[in-house]
């Protein structure tokens, strides 16, 4: 084949595609001249056989040919879908009823958080947030937590090479709260925790909590008004019925210490299986903070007083929305969640 041919073989290209009726048609007619085993691969492969002086010019009709197969593809597609685009919209059903996607939901970790937030939020609490890589200092010694507590351990903890941990707690955030400002202090501090617990249907490594704290430099602050926050939140939470007991208890954190339940919303404190009988289910820890805390951060324990609380969110979430199993918060089963 010499140049004459090759350009000939290049206006026959360029008219078929012209004459193209369809995607198809074109698509057979580039794979024709450029496929694997089409006549420009053919050819180049017989360019070894061409007298050298002529193969410069050989060369540059087979790559006029290649580019000129490639553009006239590539104009005839576009131009075949123009004149499809008004054929399209004429064949479209107005009258059919439209595909609506399904509204999503807040997660049920999430609903409670938020829930949580805005009835904080009735009695002036504010929203405060902190890492959750921690040092040891935060999370363990400013909340008077000594070294051989065995919370500690490595068993109990996820402790990071560098001597910082993954929060336990989302008390640190009130320790960096209490570094930073002076009182009046009237949070609340949502979050992701960690501990090293086999995962079971009550239980995970990794979980959410919201703990709370008022501290106040100008009055004297009380079991009372801790009783009277959390009486709040109960009724706000679980409905009107609810009421709230408090047990003595030990925190390294408060003194005095209390575990606070909240009568079982399920048989409203007449003894259920949901609350083993007794008419009552724990949901969080709390008490005054201890002075050696408050010390620890700056404040002078003699005019300074304030409470502090925690709850686990997904003990929440179980209680109210009757699940019976941790893990399905976690298992992205829309099955379950879209319950929510």
């Amino acid at each position: 084949m010499d140049i004459v041919e090759l350009n000939k073989l290049k206006d026959e290209a360029i008219a078929s595609i012209s004459a193209a009726t369809d995607n198809d048609a074109v698509e057979a007619i580039r794979i024709k001249y450029l496929g694997r085993k089409g006549l420009l691969p053919a050819l180049m492969k017989g360019m070894k056989d061409v007298e050298p002086s002529e193969r410069a010019a050989m060369g540059i009709a087979a790559n006029e040919l290649k580019n000129a197969v490639i553009d006239g593809v590539a104009r005839r597609k576009s131009e075949l879908s123009a004149t499809d685009e008004p054929k399209q919209a004429a064949s479209f059903d107005y009258s059919l009823p439209g595909r609506w996607q399904r509204i999503g939901s807040m997660h049920p970790i999430t609903m409670i958080i938020e829930e949580a937030i805005r009835i904080f939020g009735k009695l002036g609490f504010i929203v405060a947030e902190g890492p959750d890589v921690e040092t040891a200092y935060n999370n363990f010694e400013a909340l008077n937590t000594p070294a051989h507590h065995p919370s500690q351990d490595e068993r109990d903890t996820f402790w990071l090479h560098t001597g910082e941990l993954l929060r336990t707690q989302t008390s640190p955030v009130q320790i960096r709260t209490m570094k930073e400002q002076k009182p009046p202090v009237r949070i609340i501090t949502p979050g992701r925790c960690y501990r090293r617990d086999t995962t079971d249907a009550t239980h995970s490594a990794n979980f959410h909590q919201i703990e709370g704290l008022y501290i106040e430099s100008d009055r004297k602050v009380s079991l009372a008004d801790l009783k009277s926050t959390m009486a709040y939140f109960a009724q706000e939470m679980m409905g009107d019925q609810v009421k709230v007991r408090f047990r003595p208890h030990f925190f390294p954190f408060t003194e005095p210490s209390v575990e606070c339940d909240f009568t079982c919303h399920v048989c409203g404190g007449s003894g259920c299986r949901v609350c083993k009988q007794s008419g009552w289910i724990e949901i969080a820890g709390a008490g005054m903070v201890d002075p050696r805390v408050l010390e620890r951060v700056g404040y002078d324990p003699e005019i300074t007083s304030g409470f502090a609380f925690g709850m686990g969110i997904e003990r929440i979430a179980m209680i109210k929305y009757g699940v019976n199993d941790i893990r399905l918060l976690y298992e992205n089963d829309m099955r379950f969640l879209s319950q929510f």
